[in-house]
């Protein structure tokens, strides 16, 4: 089984998406498949390496690396090629010699332009809604929610060509943090554009003087780094907004353990893992109504609440602080949906979806003496 992605979780802007590929891929691995991700290459990471039972490949960059995935599905004998289409394809279905499955975590029509500008963009958004649809015709799709969904539908895939396995959630760890005193919001993502940081950072600009000690926790790295940085001293909250950059596992979970609110302002997300992250710690989640796949693991009213514009997106979060009772029980409804999720569960139905694309089993997992084959990376 070969997998084609932009990205992988070591990328410096490796986030949610590149998370799910690997879990998926690591199933494939214990069912027995022999899996391999080809990525980009990135400063610091190893051109080869097997790590959970998967190869992974690195070549090319940020565009290289569609040149390099072609000839690396070309070349493979593999028995079924999963596209990993971020907005663009790798056009695995011109090379392939077998079944190609697409995976889209979410349609990207307002992202093309703010990323690429005009004329890029539009050629961007033609490719992929109107070139990837067609070129995949024939082709089964698998996404991350019902949302996604109806918006392929929308693009012209068949709904009885397009799978649905939802993201999984890992059982959070204990945590020493108890809730703030003061009333604290936290963003956990990548610094880039389309995750419209700045929003979170205008909601601590607009209520301040309502919430005298309200603060903001900002967790992630990414290029818009230096530009959030600017914008919170343009709108005097620079003592309001810790930007924490990259931290471990335990941290960001300590951090989310100790917040109010997390808010999620991105244009579009096709799930939002850390919403569910955050629902597994008792926090509810604020996001805008028309981000895609947030409206899925969001259940409005119940375990978080969205917005239809900046004003109403506000308002939900002052609204949340001062009413604690609602909080606490959205908390609790968002700890317990969280609780029937999991990433072996999804990667079974990813697994049982490859061997349906494929039509092949997967052999009986080898043991073998001393160490095992996966142990090093081929050239």
């Amino acid at each position: 089984m070969l997998l084609v992605n932009w990205r992988d979780t070591g990328h410096p802007e490796g986030g949610g998406s590149e998370r799910y590929v690997e879990r998926m891929a690591e199933g494939l691995a214990r069912a027995g498949y022999r899996v391999e991700i080809q990525c980009a290459a990135y400063p610091g990471a190893s051109a080869g390496e097997w790590r959970d039972g998967v190869r992974y490949r690195r070549r090319g960059g940020k565009f290289g690396v569609y040149a390099h995935a072609l000839r690396a599905i070309r070349r493979a004998r593999a028995d079924l090629v999963v596209d990993v289409q971020n907005g663009m394809p790798f056009f695995a279905r011109l090379v392939a010699g077998c079944p190609v499955l697409v995976l889209v975590h979410h349609v990207h029509k307002e992202q093309w332009i703010s990323a690429l500008g005009e004329a890029l963009g539009r050629a961007g958004w033609w490719i992929e809604s109107r070139l990837a649809p067609w070129l995949f015709r024939k082709c089964r799709y698998v996404t991350v929610s019902e949302v996604t969904k109806g918006e392929l539908a929308g693009l012209g895939v068949e709904p009885d060509r397009v799978a649905v396995v939802p993201n999984g959630l890992d059982a959070p760890p204990a945590c020493e943090s108890g809730r703030a005193p003061e009333p604290t919001l936290v963003a956990v993502s990548r610094l880039v554009p389309h995750k419209r940081i700045e929003h979170a950072i205008d909601v601590v600009a607009r209520l301040a003087g309502r919430w005298p000690s309200l603060r903001l926790e900002v967790v992630g790295q990414g290029p818009w780094d230096e530009v959030l940085r600017a914008h919170a001293a343009s709108r005097g909250v620079t003592d309001r907004v810790v930007l924490h950059g990259w931290v471990d596992e335990r941290t960001k979970h300590e951090i989310l353990a100790r917040s109010w609110l997390h808010l999620c302002p991105s244009v579009k997300e096709g799930w939002g893992i850390v919403i569910m992250e955050a629902a597994a710690h008792g926090v509810p989640s604020v996001a805008y109504r028309a981000a895609g796949g947030v409206a899925e693991s969001i259940v409005e009213g119940r375990t978080g609440l969205l917005a239809d514009d900046f004003d109403h997106f506000t308002a939900q979060v002052d609204g949340l602080l001062a009413d604690g009772l609602r909080r606490a029980e959205m908390g609790l409804a968002g700890a317990a949906r969280a609780g029937t999720f999991s990433w072996e569960r999804s990667a079974a139905e990813f697994a049982s979806l490859v061997r349906e694309v494929s039509g092949r089993e997967a052999p009986r997992p080898r043991v073998l003496a001393g160490a095992p084959e996966l142990a090093q990376p081929r050239p």
